[in-house]
C-alpha cells in the first residue's frame, strides 16, 4: 500500500497577504480558494512540480501562525531557485553548504520557515 504526504496546514495571520507571497513571490500555483462560511477559507497552493501542497486559510489548522519550521523543497538547484526568490522579493538566505546538500532559507511573512535543498549525491 503507498502512503502519500499530499496536503500539510500551514498556519497564517492573514490568509490574502499568505496567499499573494506563496503565488506571487515564491511562485506557488493556487489549486483552490473557497470560502465555505465566515468561519472557513480554505486555500491550497502546489510548489511547480510537487506532489504536496500546503493549504492555507481560516478555520484550517488550529497553530498559531508562523510556528510551522522546516518545511522543505527540493530542487535541481539551489543557487538558480534562491535567484528566483530573490529577484521575486523573498528574503531568501545565501546558499549554505552542507556534506547532506546545499540549502537555500527563506520565512513566509509569519514566519513559517522553509529550507530549499539541492541534493548532493555521490560522485
Amino acid at each position: 500500500m503507498d502512503w502519500k504526504l499530499e496536503l500539510v496546514g500551514v498556519p497564517v495571520s492573514d490568509v490574502d497577504r499568505a496567499k499573494a507571497f506563496y503565488t506571487e513571490q515564491v511562485g506557488f500555483n493556487l489549486d483552490h480558494d473557497h470560502t465555505v462560511s465566515d468561519e472557513i477559507r480554505f486555500v491550497q497552493l502546489t510548489p511547480p512540480g510537487s506532489a504536496c501542497s500546503i493549504a492555507i486559510g481560516k478555520g484550517v489548522v488550529d497553530t498559531p501562525p508562523g510556528s510551522l519550521q522546516s518545511l522543505q523543497l527540493v530542487v535541481a538547484d539551489a543557487d538558480a531557485a534562491r535567484a528566483q526568490l530573490v529577484e521575486r522579493g523573498v528574503d531568501a538566505s545565501e546558499v549554505q553548504e552542507f556534506p547532506w546538500g546545499r540549502f537555500v532559507f527563506f520565512k513566509d511573512p509569519d514566519g513559517n520557515g522553509w529550507a530549499i535543498q539541492e541534493i548532493q549525491r555521490p560522485s
